[in-house]
């Protein structure tokens, strides 16, 4: 096993025979001198292959190709002309030896540079792929973070404890991966969507405190953020409330962020309920980053509306606005738009204002009967701007009316497409994170037609009255609670129920008899009789942190050998044909 990596040479080894081994990265023949970049895992070393050296070494040096594996011995020296740009760059080797462990022919993908390469060639050749410095440092830093992650829960008293992969089938979110039984023919294991109830079962065993970095697999259409198979840091912990979960968490990412990438967070994370985000946000994954917010235009009845705009305040139709400092540039085509996809997205109304060194124009003037003045002077009280930017800087007033749904994820979507364009770049890389809590407990699916669980069945409402929960089911709030960075969703949790009449309750509620909800989850029903104590945790995907972290656009680029969005992998050949034979053993046929 070798001693030293690349980037373990600097200036204190000068002097000193070493023997290292990578892979040839670049070679530049000088004259009489043969200069090779060795790469391993960590980073790169010069290498010197000097005729008046070593002939024969230097001879040899000259039929090196990239990708060769070798093997080196040599002195370590101090460079007369340094590379400020590595970390090596103070030093070279001197060669002494040379051995050629394997050759390599010329790589369908570059591993320096790589330019219009297509992903499905990047991961057919994923093995190569994984050389270059982007993605070596990813999947590194992917461990660093999955070793900080169980370093501070191990440090919190939690226990890393595995669950089954073969389980059973619940199907209550996206499509279970079936797995047949040779053994008990007709029936089926389900691979693990998450390990929600064997954690939770592992409370009432008395555990108290669990994690597990564990793979889970969900069988849904895929995007840049999705893959059927991914990595989970699930938590659970017992005795606790909703600011235990906040406090636990902000430290482990306080100590994700100080440790891996040398960032101090500031702590506590934000905090913001579900109807603050959406009031404020439009979305319930708010981008903090971006500068401007939604704000209620009710105050704006105190002026003269027209008819239309009169009649649907006093109707109770929401009236939102989204002020955009700057944004001369939003042409007519562009506004336009956004009146077609107001519609579609539900909305009654859009309409928009232009505000330049005071004066205002556009079609929203034409729905009051005042003059631009007064519309900007209620427009300041509503606390959108500031009166010195109206006066100065050019912008542009969307608003919307309809019900309150719709217009506020109307606006929130805008207002996200557009905030990502005008972000400073420095913004971009700061981490806002936030924490989103008191979620509906349900919401009504038309695909369905019913109530479905807005996070899963196990979470807790925050009151478990059964009499409440059967009269208003819609308007309850749950213990619920999701993280957020940069308007992306790293994980949720929720405090669970740890009562079985309240599960059954529950249940009856999504549409589930009796018969059903102790098929599916008899064995959690018989276990909450036994001393469940009140518990509850959280989850999140490694992948998509790493990515987040990394600034990555997709989760592909984090993990070592993922599929594509239509869920093959082009290295191995994966879904393929089995033989005949092998689904007969499983009682089995294709039709």
């Amino acid at each position: 096993m070798k001693e030293l990596f690349c980037t373990d040479i600097n200036e204190n080894l000068a002097g000193r025979k070493v023997e290292m081994y990578g892979w040839v990265q670049i070679k530049r023949e000088h004259g009489g001198v043969v200069f090779v970049d060795l790469r391993d895992r960590s980073g790169i070393v010069q290498l010197v292959f000097n005729e008046n050296h070593n002939v024969e070494c230097f001879k040899a040096a000259s039929e090196l190709r990239p990708e060769f594996v070798i093997r080196v011995v040599g002195e370590i020296r101090k460079r007369e002309n340094p590379n400020p740009n590595i970390p090596t760059g103070q030093v070279e080797i001197w060669v002494d030896e040379l051995t050629v462990l394997n050759t390599s022919n010329t790589p369908p993908i570059g591993v320096v540079k790589q330019e219009d390469v297509s992903e499905e060639l990047r991961l057919r050749y994923r093995y190569i792929d994984l050389r270059r410095e982007e993605m070596r440092n990813n999947i590194i830093m992917r461990h660093r973070v999955a070793l900080e992650v169980s370093r501070y829960l191990n440090d919190h008293g939690f226990l890393s404890i595995e669950t089954p992969f073969l389980t059973k089938s619940t199907p209550e979110g996206a499509r279970d991966f079936l797995v047949p039984s040779r053994l008990n023919r007709g029936k089926f294991y389900a691979l693990p969507q998450s390990p929600q109830i064997f954690k939770q079962l592992l409370m009432i065993s008395g555990f108290e405190r669990y994690y597990q970095i564990v793979k889970c697999f969900r069988d849904e259409d895929l995007r840049a953020d999705r893959q059927p198979e991914f990595t989970q840091i699930d938590i659970e912990v017992s005795f606790v409330e909703e600011s235990d979960i906040f406090k636990l968490i902000d430290g482990m990412f306080g100590a994700i962020l100080k440790n891996c990438y040398g960032i101090s967070l500031e702590l506590p994370i934000r905090r913001m309920s579900y109807d603050e985000a959406m009031e404020r946000y439009g979305s319930d994954r708010p981008d903090q980053r971006i500068p401007f917010q939604l704000f209620n235009m009710e105050g704006f009845t105190d002026l003269k509306p027209k008819e239309f705009v009169s009649n649907g305040l006093q109707q109770g139709k929401a009236l939102y606005g989204l002020l955009l400092p700057q944004f001369e540039e939003l042409s007519r085509k562009v506004l336009d738009g956004y009146t077609e996809q107001a519609r579609k997205a539900g909305t009654e109304l859009f309409t928009w204002l232009k505000v330049d060194k005071g004066a205002m124009s556009g079609p929203m003037t034409k729905l009051f009967d005042n003059t631009p003045e007064e519309l900007g002077d209620r427009l300041r009280d509503t606390g959108a701007t500031d009166l010195a930017a109206l006066k100065t800087k050019p912008a542009i007033l969307l608003a919307s009316m309809g019900e309150r749904a719709p217009v506020l994820t109307f606006l929130g979507r805008i207002r996200t497409e557009l905030g990502q364009k005008t972000v400073e770049q420095g913004d971009w890389k700061r981490f806002a994170f936030c924490w989103i809590t008191d979620f509906p407990l349900f919401e009504w699916s038309e695909e369905v037609g019913r109530m479905v669980s807005v996070h899963h069945p196990f979470t807790s409402p925050q009151s478990d009255d059964l009499t409440a929960l059967e009269r208003d089911p819609l308007n309850l709030k749950s213990r619920s609670y999701d993280l957020v960075l940069n308007g992306v969703e790293l994980g949720g949790g929720s405090i669970r129920i740890h009562r079985r009449a309240v599960q059954e309750k529950i249940f009856s509620l999504l549409g589930m008899s009796k018969e059903e909800a102790h098929r599916k989850f008899g064995f959690l029903l018989e276990a909450l009789q036994y001393g469940a104590p009140p518990h509850g945790g959280i989850a999140f995907g490694l992948d998509r942190i790493v990515m987040m972290l990394q600034g990555e656009d997709s989760i592909r680029d984090v993990i070592p050998f993922p599929t594509t969005t239509s869920g093959t992998s082009p290295l191995s050949g994966a879904p393929d044909m089995v033989s005949p034979e092998q689904l007969s053993e499983l009682g089995l046929r294709l039709l």
